[in-house]
């Protein structure tokens, strides 16, 4: 299943550097093997914020659960989730 992500980072102000460093890197290095594997398809910035907008491709709405509760920054995160579904007008065959 496809699925429309944003998410908007709220990181504390109060939060020591070196600790939102760390949190940052280890967020980095996982969202980089989940797209390696093909299940966080697209990922673009928001220009001007500390969000993206994301699409993932997962078996279903608890292994999405899964991957979103598995980031680092997840308790930090705003996620607004849509489902996707192909549309009888799209002339693609995939749904990349």
């Amino acid at each position: 299943m496809l699925f429309h992500v944003r998410m908007d980072v709220r990181i504390p102000h109060d939060l020591p550097s070196d600790a939102a460093a760390e949190i940052i890197a280890r967020e980095k290095a996982y969202a980089q093997e989940l797209q390696r594997s093909g299940k966080w398809r697209h990922i673009w910035r928001i220009a001007g914020q500390y969000a993206n907008y994301s699409v993932f491709d997962v078996r279903d709405n608890a292994e999405l659960h899964e991957v979103l509760s598995g980031l680092p920054l997840f308790k930090l995160m705003d996620i607004e989730v849509t489902p996707l579904l192909r549309h009888p007008s799209a002339i693609r065959e995939d749904d990349s």
